[in-house]
């Protein structure tokens, strides 16, 4: 028992020490997610959890666009990481009835290399390209009259002999997704039939994401232990899957096997997972404000110093969810921490 729980400590203090992609609470995809992502991924609306009211949009426009016989005008998912856009990209495929070709904005390097999946697509299929915000100029310039007349414009020749031809494309449906909407030109954005923000889930919705995933691993959980891992998963699908996972091993471990809020409780406290969500790290950065800096303003470049840390990833990584949960502010005179930082950490909050 003591070698498989020091197996278990060695695996989370190596993921620790690859920085802060690898770290437990980023709800960036990692590798590690992938196939495990696949395997709980559903095909059908039915079968997708939460974010409603895109749902019911998008059924209508996908029955209306099937009894006409025509194709899905060409939508845009735009939220932070996590929150589904890729599965629901699928799921609309499978509604459909259609392939799905998947790609991603860098890795469309060159404007034949968008020139060669345009035009190996087929009637009605499904296009999806994620961090679409990433495109190289050239090739969205490209990308244009795709969207709007189904046609590709191929320059022939160099030179005083260089000539335009219009390649016509079948008809098709784009699915973009974007973490970074504010970094779409305007005229890509505007090409987007309609756009869709997905939102963080509520604590039932995720609690129900998670008991569908213990169902398909075939894993003992009640619902308020599920609730448990939902409270701590930052509103996001990809990490609550996570927690269960993780979950599942420390209660097979330590005990037996069945996950209810008190196993979920101790698990989630012993991979340093707090009933906030936040993991060892975002605490550090809290308890260097609070007891370092007393709480007075903390420039950036100086926190990131006192941490050890990159300011970028401070700032792209760490901040935004310790903003959302009004635990730290920036202000023109640097980070500080809030009343309910201290609270948070069992201190007083400075006398102002």
């Amino acid at each position: 028992m003591d070698e498989i729980e020091g197996m278990i400590f060695q695996a989370e203090a190596g993921a620790a020490g690859q920085g802060a992609r690898q770290r437990a609470m980023t709800p960036e995809l990692t590798e590690e997610d992938i196939a495990f992502d696949r395997s709980l991924r559903p095909k059908r609306f039915d079968d997708y959890l939460g974010q409603s009211k895109v749902k019911e949009s998008l059924k209508v426009m996908i029955e209306a666009a099937l009894s006409r016989g025509d194709v899905v005008d060409h939508i845009l998912f735009s939220g932070p990481p996590g929150l589904g856009k890729t599965t629901l990209a699928s799921v609309v495929a499978s509604e459909l009835d259609a392939n799905i070709r998947t790609t991603s904005g860098p890795a469309i390097e060159r404007t034949g290399d968008l020139a060669a999946i345009l035009t190996n697509l087929e009637e009605g299929d499904v296009l999806f390209i994620d961090e679409i915000h990433r495109l190289n100029r050239m090739v969205e310039e490209i990308l244009y009259p795709a969207l709007e007349d189904f046609s590709l414009d191929i320059m022939v020749g160099k030179g005083p002999a260089a000539r335009s031809i219009r390649l016509d494309i079948p008809r098709f449906t784009m699915i973009g997704a974007t973490t970074r909407t504010g970094l779409l030109t305007g005229p890509l954005r505007d090409r987007f039939g309609i756009v869709y923000r997905l939102e963080y889930y509520t604590p039932d919705e995720l609690a129900d994401i998670v008991e569908r995933s213990a169902t398909i691993l075939d894993i003992g959980i009640d619902r308020e232990g599920a609730l448990e891992i939902a409270r701590r998963s930052r509103g996001t699908p990809r990490l609550a899957n996570r927690m269960l996972k993780r979950v599942r091993d420390w209660a097979q471990v330590r005990s037996d096997g069945h996950i209810t809020e008190d196993v979920a409780a101790q698990a989630l406290s012993f991979f340093e997972v707090d009933d906030l969500g936040l993991d060892a790290m975002d605490n550090r950065i809290l308890h260097t404000l609070c007891v370092q800096f007393s709480g007075a303003p903390v420039g950036l470049t100086t926190l990131a110093s006192a941490l050890s840390e990159e300011t970028d990833t401070l700032e792209d990584v760490y901040e935004p969810y310790l903003m959302q949960q009004g635990l730290l502010i920036r202000t023109p005179k640097g980070r500080v921490a809030t009343a309910r930082a201290f609270e948070h950490l069992g201190m007083m909050p400075p006398a102002s």
